[in-house]
């Protein structure tokens, strides 16, 4: 009976298996639920404005904190009649002009249960820069009846609080607002109960029944974004970076912007429906106003209605009419309100508001912002010497290998196939002998077989998450039978972690780092393709409480496994594919299974820029496309891409063609090696890029708009991007393109980094476009640096020589920054660290510090010189140059833009000036 028991569930997972593969050639709508399909979303969207019956009563300062009761004018709910309790609503105000509002349930009228509130995503940081409130003042708004509440934020800014009819907003000090809660009345907030006898609340959908043993408990409320032309945010959707209205006049598209981690299927571009990961962050931007931002933390599905133009027509409520504003409907199947509300007021500020909040993003090691080479799967370890060898045959750095599920027994993540990969260990070291490192898969989905030491341990401890019976959930995934542990524990994150020590991952050496994919979770027969939301985690939480940050805590354990085996001084590097709030601090992402396809590769730009707004930098797109087999114009205009990605990964199917740079002939290898050179060439810079990202926030990839706010030909332009403030990037997206469209921000020139020619900003330009490149610009006024050997991995140009390229404005000025470190571990935070600022002006460049000046601080030192300066934009005149404090000269003579090509234009060039990178020094042209 046994053998035949095991059949039958080999024969189900086969069927499971191919119903998940199948459905790579075309993604099933039907498979997921719309917002007719899910009755929260329902229900929110049916409300007039105006329908919310609550007022503000019992304001008081408590302990810094503004605090009142919400009490319903209705005193009985109208739909089953019963009664309406307040509930418990606290501001706080914190440093830089980030105003909380958080509203939950009174617990004095003891609800069936706590509701669930999100731990371990905001920083111990922020909660210290709160400011106490000693006080608020009184004020009667517009024609109301009774006076509001109104309490200091920032300089300039002040929050207020509406009593009748309740509302929330920030306004600048004049009194012109920036951002609104409940403006239209359509907050409301579904109370837990306790069942009556008859009632049905189970809710079904293809097969699958959710008990909700606590009923409806959603929320939904409006937020209203002032002086806005256009809203940002709310990854990932693969969409444009302007979102679009989802309701109102004249709106096609009906379905609201959907907020729940799935495994999605060569997505669809163009789409409001939500994929891999979710942040609950809306920026806005406008010219008359600025940049404005707001965040709710809560880990339940959310749908979120951008509301277009007259969408409130008959409403009846009068808004402040001498402002411009944007509207968005704000829905969650369970949680509460925590929310934050962001002033700006420029897009830096948003950012860096934002990631006070939830971190920012982690400093990654320097290798990890090089060049990946990955597939599903490498066969065997002759398979990953043969492609090892064979960069170096081609002359074309990489910097990391992957290994995808294959390389396992049988799906057992910490192990190996020990026929197609008998010496692991020896496999990794050859790689590192060479700089390079290896990256293996770990997913969530634990093989239930009592043979497998891992599943083994996870039962007995109890450490698995639950059914609704209190059962450890089975679901299927890759290794067929599975159950996924509960990363909500911090217990079992710790115990997750030990996993990665030496010890225990057999096999492992230090120069492997890992891949966590499947982890939205990914279950192939569960609703949705994913954990029954009526799943039992840790403290009695719900699956729908915290679905959307289940990838972010196993996200988190994995990078503290890595950092635990280092003994807390090498940094991590963890790619994961889903993300919540928070998911920057602990390694990178990438947008999950996109397809060979032009708009595949048109809409990841917009996608990255979305991610980098809302916190998470260090993402990209799988260049090439996962699915599908591209032409290889299509693969080379990707690498031409994908260079300038802050996560810079080719991945592929196993189902598709090899795609390897050297398959598809001498002239596609030279076109795609270059590329590659390109991203190597401009590490330097990239990892200056990463650390400001890692102090402030300021993504390294970021919307043209963010460096030109005042450039309304910017705002929805999301087919250029620029990478730091320096570099503008252009892609090229359609087939057998010979001219590209490049818009270049007013202010300055740009210089184009093919031919160091000058274009001038403020206009569109038609550019020719050949197979070799991709428009891409430095900016004038800016230096960027540069190495210009190239080895076989990153970490081999450790020790080479600099090249500053010093592109001149209109005045004959320039400046830029390098920052340098180790490259791997902690020590940088200690102070170990060259952060140097370069300054041409008045025909002097000077190298000066830029690191904060501390006793204390650890050093770091560097014997790189400065083997190259370039000047773009240099009138021609003299023809040597004074260095001090070396007391020598230099000459200026024409020289190669670039070294690699042969056919490279020549430009002035300050040769052998040798001045150290780590010192301060002063070159004068003569």
């Amino acid at each position: 009976m046994r053998n035949v028991s095991l059949y039958h569930h080999l024969i189900c997972f086969s069927l499971l298996l191919v119903t998940h593969l199948t459905s790579v050639s075309s993604w099933k709508r039907d498979e997921f639920r719309n917002c007719n399909q899910t009755p929260f979303c329902k229900r929110a969207r049916s409300r007039k404005p105006g329908s919310c019956p609550l007022i503000t009563a019992d304001v008081s300062i408590t302990d810094g904190d503004l605090t009142a009761k919400l009490i319903s004018k209705n005193l009985e709910n109208p739909e089953d009649q019963s009664p309406i309790n307040p509930l418990i609503l606290t501001i706080s105000v914190h440093q830089d002009g980030v105003l909380r509002l958080k509203i939950n349930e009174d617990p004095s009228f003891d609800p069936p249960k706590k509701r669930f509130e999100v731990p371990d995503v905001i920083v111990p940081e922020f909660l210290e820069k709160k400011l106490w409130l000693q006080r608020l003042s009184e004020e009667v708004i517009g024609g109301d009846s009774g006076p509001s509440s109104v309490v200091y934020l920032l300089d300039g800014y002040e929050a207020v609080l509406r009593h009748d009819p309740f509302e929330v907003f920030v306004r600048e000090k004049g009194g012109k607002r920036v951002l609104s809660l409940n403006s239209n009345g359509l907050f409301d907030f579904e109370q837990l109960k306790v069942k009556k006898e008859g009632e049905d609340w189970e809710e079904r959908f293809r097969g699958h029944t959710d008990t909700r043993p606590y009923g409806p408990q959603s929320i939904s409320f409006d937020v209203s974004f002032y002086g806005a032309d256009f809203v940002y945010g709310i990854p990932e959707h693969a969409t444009s970076l302007a979102l679009k209205p989802t309701s109102g006049p004249g709106v096609e598209e009906s379905e609201p912007y959907r907020l729940f981690n799935l495994d999605v299927f060569e997505y669809l571009h163009e789409s409001p429906f939500g994929i891999y990961g979710s942040i609950p962050v809306m920026i806005s931007h406008g010219r008359a106003r600025g940049t404005s931002g707001f965040f709710w933390l809560n880990a339940a599905e959310m749908q979120i209605d951008v509301l277009g133009s007259g969408w409130d027509a008959e409403s009846g409520i009068a808004l402040p009419s001498d402002q411009s504003q944007i509207d968005t409907l704000w829905m969650s199947e369970a949680g509460v309100i925590d929310a934050f509300f962001f002033v700006g007021p420029g897009p830096k500020d948003v950012v860096r508001q934002y990631t006070s909040v939830t971190g920012t993003p982690a400093m990654p090691q320097f290798f990890a912002t090089a060049y990946h080479q990955c597939r599903w799967n490498y066969r065997d370890e002759e398979d990953v010497a043969q492609v090892d060898s064979k960069f170096d045959e081609y002359d074309i750095p990489y910097d990391v290998l992957w290994l995808d599920i294959e390389h396992t027994d049988g799906k057992r993540y910490f192990t190996w196939d020990r026929v197609l990969f008998p010496h692991p260990e020896e496999m990794q070291n050859k790689l590192a002998a060479k700089g390079r490192h290896m990256v293996t898969i770990v997913d969530p989905h634990i093989k239930r077989d009592e043979s497998f030491h891992l599943h083994k341990e996870a039962t007995q401890k109890g450490y698995y998450v639950k059914d609704a019976t209190g059962k450890d959930y089975d679901g299927w995934c890759w290794p067929g039978s599975s159950s996924y542990p509960d990363m909500l524990n911090p217990e079992i994150r710790s115990w997750w972690a030990d996993k990665f020590s030496l010890e225990n991952y057999v096999g492992s050496t230090p120069s492997l780092y890992i891949w966590n994919d499947m982890n939205e979770p990914s279950v192939f027969n569960g609703p949705e393709v994913t954990m029954p939301r009526d799943a039992l985690h840790y403290g009695g939480v719900e699956h729908r409480e915290l679905h959307n940050a289940y990838g972010y805590y196993f996200h988190m354990a994995t990078a503290d496994g890595l950092v635990k085996r280092g003994d807390g001084k090498v940094r991590p590097f963890v790619l994961s594919r889903a993300f919540f709030p928070g998911s920057q601090r602990h390694g990178a992402v990438w947008t999950g299974d996109n397809t060979a396809e032009w708009e595949h590769l048109r809409v990841s730009v917009p996608m990255i820029l979305t991610l980098g707004l809302t916190g998470i930098t260090f993402s990209g797109a799988d260049v090439g496309g996962f699915f599908g087999n591209p032409e290889p114009e299509l693969l080379v205009r990707w690498y031409q891409l994908g260079a300038y990605y802050p996560f810079f990964r080719a991945h592929a199917h196993h189902d598709t063609k090899r795609r390897e740079p050297w398959l598809f002939g001498e002239r596609n290898t030279e076109l795609m090696k270059e590329a590659i050179h390109v991203r190597y060439a401009l590490l330097p810079y990239f990892y200056t890029l990463f650390r400001e990202a890692n102090t402030s926030g300021v993504p390294v990839m970021r919307p043209l708009w963010m460096e030109f706010p005042a450039d309304e030909a910017t705002f929805s332009n999301d087919e250029a991007f620029m990478v730091g403030s320096s570099l503008l990037v252009q892609g090229v997206f359609t087939e057998r393109a010979k001219h590209a469209s490049v818009y270049l921000p007013s202010g300055q020139s740009w210089y184009y980094l093919n031919s160091g020619t000058a274009y001038k900003g403020g206009r569109t330009h038609k550019m020719e476009v050949s197979e070799e490149s991709i428009p891409a610009f430095q900016r004038a006024g800016t230096i960027i640096p540069r190495k210009d050997r190239f080895r076989r991995s990153s970490t081999q140009m450790e020790n080479d020589p600099y090249t500053l390229v010093i592109a001149l404005n209109s005045t004959q000025e320039a400046e830029g920054e390098l920052y340098i470190d180790d490259g791997k571990s902690f020590e940088f935070a200690k102070g170990a660290y060259l952060h140097r600022r370069f300054v041409f002006s008045n025909g002097k460049l000077t190298s000066s510090n830029a690191a904060p000046s501390a006793s204390g601080k650890r050093q770091f030192s560097s014997d790189c010189v400065v083997e190259r300066i370039i000047l773009l934009g240099y009138s021609p005149g003299p023809k040597s140059t004074h260095i001090e404090p070396a007391n020598q000269k230099a000459e200026i003579e024409l020289g190669p833009l670039y070294l690699r090509n042969g056919r490279s234009p020549t430009v002035f060039t300050i040769r052998k000036p040798n001045v150290r990178i780590a010192d301060d020094w002063m070159i004068q042209v003569l």
